[in-house]
């Protein structure tokens, strides 16, 4: 299994006043996909962006979308966001405990890279029997909804158990990602990062999103390609 590394800055931190602008500053910078994270102020407790930002934000992207929904009955919505843009479309398991199943249905069959998305006191086990249906797992490394979060190391466990089953699909962190975190990431197993204030917020994005690769600490199921 070799797995590439990937960065997909996340426009949460970035200046939406300016959005065609901080599109191309992360592309420029060598982004691999855009983060765009969809909160509905109910799944929770914030809100961003709707299908008519992400349509827009597609029309000037020059790298995928990952776009995260963070939002209740998310089944109702993968066709919507799909048509808007999305290129890799990922879903909370805690917004479709009742119908799990039924959902990663509705979104496999938009024809988008699907990606399943676990908050911090959320297990994998769950996601076991499904796994050869999952493009990605997200393993949220802070609580979802709020930017600017510290990082959760005690969530590594839920990667070095998804490789252990087996699992050769991309395994995503999210939240608190920074040169002093990556690295045991990777040593988990961990191989897309969502880097938010410490891309945008950085005085020069090529050099911190440089440095997120220099500080990569390979493991047997990694390469960096």
């Amino acid at each position: 299994m070799q797995l590439p590394i990937r960065i997909a800055p996340s426009l949460l931190a970035s200046d939406f006043t300016n959005l065609k602008s901080e599109l191309a500053r992360a592309e420029a910078a060598g982004a691999d996909w855009h983060h765009v994270d969809v909160m509905d102020g109910h799944f929770v407790p914030n809100l961003s962006i709707g299908p008519p930002v992400v349509q827009s934000i597609k029309k000037v992207a020059g790298i995928p979308l990952d776009v995260h929904l963070m939002i209740e009955n998310p089944g109702e919505w993968a066709d919507i966001y799909a048509k808007a843009g999305a290129d890799i479309l990922s879903f909370h398991y805690e917004a479709a405990t009742d119908n799990f199943e039924a959902t990663l249905k509705q979104f496999k069959n938009t024809g988008c890279k699907t990606g399943v998305a676990v908050n911090p006191p959320c297990g994998v086990d769950a996601l076991r029997p499904h796994l050869d249906e999952i493009d990605m797992v997200l393993v949220m490394s802070v609580h979802a909804g709020f930017g600017g979060q510290s990082f959760m190391p005690e969530v590594l466990p839920k990667v070095q158990q998804l490789r252990a089953w087996g699992y050769d699909g991309d395994i995503q962190i999210d939240g608190g990602i920074s040169d002093k975190t990556i690295g045991q990431c990777t040593a988990a197993g961990a191989n897309v990062f969502v880097a938010g204030t410490y891309l945008y917020g950085a005085d020069s994005m090529p050099d911190a999103l440089k440095e997120l690769h220099n500080k990569v600490e390979y493991n047997d199921g990694i390469s960096h390609s």
